[in-house]
């Protein structure tokens, strides 16, 4: 008997598809897009005030957002936002924000 794994979607090594840190107004200090989801800078934009706007004032760490999942995490005044694929694992995507948190305070941001 031969079993095979079904795979919902192609493996990829690019599991983020975009790192934010937002200020405690929803701009952007620092963003990081991997693919071609928001291709523009208003569409990126767009997204992450959308993205800030449904999130701060949430003591949640984990949202499903326009078909994305969306890990973050704040910091007094700053906001880190690591943005995944909807099947993504958010484990995955919660330990890359750790990472980032911990990388703004060594940065002095947090």
């Amino acid at each position: 008997m031969k079993i095979e794994a079904v795979i919902p979607y192609e493996p990829s090594l690019y599991t983020v598809k975009a790192i934010l840190i937002l200020d405690n107004d929803g701009d952007r200090l620092f963003a990081k897009y991997y693919d071609d989801t928001y291709p523009s800078v208003k569409e990126q934009k767009a997204f992450e005030k959308n993205i800030f706007n449904k999130t701060h004032r949430t003591d949640s760490e984990i949202a499903l957002l326009e078909g994305l999942t969306v890990v973050y995490k704040s910091s007094i005044d700053l906001y880190f936002y690591v943005i995944g694929s909807s099947y993504e694992n958010e484990e995955k995507c919660r330990k890359a924000s750790t990472a980032g948190e911990h990388g703004g305070a060594v940065l002095g941001c947090g």
